[in-house]
């Protein structure tokens, strides 16, 4: 995957004595801050090592009362379900309209202006750094419950996503066509066009497959805050304590996910890794997908019975509802809205050390260059696919209903649904790694962990660094919005205003919000280019 999102690393010549020393040095001081962090943030949310385990047992036991699962009105949840893979499609190509003009300003080789550059990052790092399931809230506030707000809730939040990536494609293209281009007189669009590009397409595709695959995962959970999709029947089924019909449905959400993991590797595999590449057959994919993505398009704006002015008259309205988050209110708690932020901050830390901890030994085994057996890839591959079918909310959910509410629930869904992230991650970084190392070491009478000791790890350890500060990123991310089911941190706070109509109170919690994950990434990419 990460392959699919990011360019490959340049060949480097291999780094003198001193500078492999100086590195081991920051990798072990980071190594060893990280540690303290994640004590200190244990400590914090009353976080014991024994946590998890009892509170996997209390989930089992949680699963025991659920079975076996029933869909009791098929033909309401298969509608739902269609009705969230729709928000899917049509919010992802929403955002990439959105996302293309939006990346060429962003993109410091085709802006047109430092100052359009900045504001246009500042766009981008927004739209990441505000969840989701936030827009969504503020949106049904302003636009009434249905699916329109989920709709755009996904568009807005997968701007930060598309717009980043896309804008970073641009940034590594080769500037002899532009040049070329430019030498004959041609204007600015038409040198985009013709020159950037065709050059960014592959990239382009695969971040676009990716991101339907997660607002697949998202759209689950909009129902939550009345957005729409099988969410919402989700959630009753769990209020009414009905567990039977609640683990009917997320089999049904299981179903889907799959399936669309399946679709999504046939098309990166037709579009962007052809067994037998033919230009003329490649263009003809990159049609015959198109079609599919504006014909799915259209279907949902028919099926969701979206009025297509409404995508471009909804800023009217909710514009009134965001721009009473301003002035923002950041005394209105005092002393609990600290403690919410730093939970917070304590839960996205230890669900990302736990899971880190956890994704390492399942990423190894289904990575297929280096597991023991079929049978050990096959089930490792199949753990990390059902982790990443269910959202983390819905994970929240189930702690708090096992455990009890608080950030020691929040933090256990976040630290098992990183198997599901990372696993995926660290498997794929494994598959990608020089297989010389380990042909060495066997040709040398070394066994399996010889093997992943000494020629494995070591190649992966960059990517999997900068894949573990990544979920740290986006666990703290996620966490900001577990309290909206009783798992701790600021999200009770923040959708508590909201639905009091506390507005300047909610504007406060946002800002704290963006600011929290801004220096996070801003020091998540610091610490990458030091280590990795």
């Amino acid at each position: 995957m990460m392959t699919v999102l990011e360019a490959p690393p340049a060949p480097t010549r291999p780094a003198p004595a001193s500078e492999s020393a100086a590195r081991r040095r920051i990798l072990l001081g980071c190594s060893a801050a990280a540690l303290l962090l994640t004590l200190v943030s244990a400590w914090y949310i009353d976080f014991a090592p024994a946590t998890l385990v009892d509170g996997v047992d209390a989930v089992a036991d949680l699963l025991e009362r659920m079975l076996p699962p029933t869909v009791d009105d098929p033909g309401r949840i298969w509608t739902l379900a269609l009705d969230t893979l729709l928000m899917a499609v049509l919010g992802t190509v929403l955002a990439a309209v959105a996302s293309v003009p939006l990346a060429f300003l962003a993109a410091r080789n085709t802006s047109p202006h430092p100052v359009v550059y900045t504001v246009s990052r500042g766009v981008i790092t927004f739209c990441r750094a505000v969840p989701d399931l936030l827009f969504a809230v503020l949106l049904v506030r302003a636009l009434g419950i249905g699916v329109l707000p989920g709709v755009l809730a996904l568009a807005l939040h997968s701007i930060g996503m598309l717009g980043k990536l896309l804008a970073d494609a641009i940034e590594q293209t080769d500037p002899g066509p532009r040049e070329a281009l430019r030498a004959t007189g041609v204007g600015y669009v038409r040198e985009m066009i013709n020159a950037v590009v065709p050059q960014v397409v592959p990239a382009w595709t695969g971040t676009f497959v990716y991101r339907i695959d997660i607002n697949l995962r998202t759209s689950v959970v909009l129902g939550f805050v009345g957005a729409g999709g099988i969410g919402f029947a989700l959630q009753d089924a769990l209020r009414g304590l009905v567990y039977p019909r609640a683990l009917g449905i997320v089999c049904v959400i299981l179903v889907i996910i799959a399936a669309m993991e399946v679709v999504a590797i046939v098309v990166r595999r037709a579009l962007l890794a052809p067994a037998h590449p033919d230009p003329r057959r490649e263009r003809a994919s990159r049609v015959l997908f198109s079609g599919i993505v504006l014909g799915a398009s259209l279907g949902a704006l028919i099926v969701l019975r979206i009025d297509p002015r409404t995508l471009f008259t909804w800023p009217a309205a909710a514009f009134d509802v965001f721009g009473r988050l301003l002035p923002p209110d950041f005394g209105a708690v005092g002393d609990a809205l600290v403690d919410a932020v730093l939970q917070t901050l304590a839960i996205g830390v230890v669900a990302t050390a736990v899971g880190a901890v956890l994704s390492l030994p399942f990423g190894i085994l289904a990575a297929r260059n280096v597991s023991p057996t079929p049978a050990l890839y096959w089930f490792a591959r199949t753990v990390i696919l059902v982790v990443r079918a269910v959202p983390e909310l819905v994970l929240a959910v189930i702690f708090v209903a096992a455990i009890g509410l608080g950030p020691v629930a929040g933090a256990c869904a976040l630290a098992l649904g990183s198997i599901g992230f990372l696993g995926k991650l660290v498997a794929d970084a494994v598959e990608e790694i020089d297989p010389g190392p380990i042909e060495a070491v066997r040709a040398a009478g070394g066994g399996w962990w010889k093997s992943l000791l000494s020629a494995v790890i070591p190649q992966a350890i960059p990517s999997i660094i900068g894949s573990g500060l990544y979920l740290l990123d986006v666990n703290i991310r996620t966490s900001t919005i577990l309290g909206i089911v009783g798992a701790g941190g600021v999200g009770f706070l923040l959708f508590e205003a909201i639905r009091t109509l506390n507005f300047e109170f909610a504007g406060a919690i946002v800002l704290i919000v963006f600011a929290v994950v801004f220096v996070i990434e801003r020091v998540s990419g610091w610490i990458r280019s030091l280590v990795v």
